[in-house]
């Protein structure tokens, strides 16, 4: 007898059913807890590890990041006393955690330790991205928003970097990183 040559359709890695719709809305409001909760002092860690980075590409190190209120402060030694500080609106740079947990919690079994585990590492992938993504924050504050003395520190070919990888991160990146987090990282059943 001659075997089919068609392959066997293969079982979707997520199911969406009610079960699956639970376990999102369950992820979505842990998370949202986690996040409301942890806000500040990760803002406060997000701050002091993109100012080493800043501080990093400067001569001399100038930079001081302060989260306070829900946005990372900017200031440099080098302003005057009497100038604003500008101020990074910090949940607008993190507020993606969430999504990231409410995407893990589709898969079933999602409290088992190696999709558990799975989870947090893309957490910890995520951190590292809010922190370039601050540190381009900060950087296209510096190139673009501080008037005749961003045109003499900042070129055109700076100016335009910082400022496409600050827009590129707030118009699709934050809502990107974690559906490419998920994705990478998600068990095959």
């Amino acid at each position: 007898m001659a075997r089919s040559s068609r392959a066997e359709p293969s079982a979707p890695l997520i199911r969406l059913d009610v079960r699956a719709a639970l376990r999102v809305v369950a992820g979505f409001c842990a998370a949202l807890v986690i996040w409301l909760t942890f806000s500040a002092p990760y803002e406060r860690a997000l701050a002091s590890v993109a100012q080493v980075l800043v501080n990093a590409m400067e001569r001399p190190a100038v930079t001081t990041l302060a989260a306070s209120g829900g946005e990372i402060l900017v200031d440099r030694s080098d302003f005057p006393p009497s100038s604003p500080r500008p101020g990074i609106p910090a949940s607008e740079t993190h507020f993606n955690f969430v999504l990231l947990a409410a995407l893990f919690a589709l898969a079933p079994h999602c409290l088992r330790p190696r999709p558990f585990g799975r989870f947090w590492l893309a957490a910890a992938l995520l951190a590292a991205i809010h922190v370039v993504a601050t540190v381009f924050q900060v950087e296209s504050v510096y190139a673009l928003r501080l008037g005749p003395w961003s045109v003499e520190h900042y070129g055109p070919v700076a100016r335009n970097f910082w400022a496409a990888g600050f827009h590129f991160y707030q118009i699709a990146g934050r809502f990107a990183a974690p559906f490419a987090l998920w994705w990478a990282l998600r068990l095959d059943g």
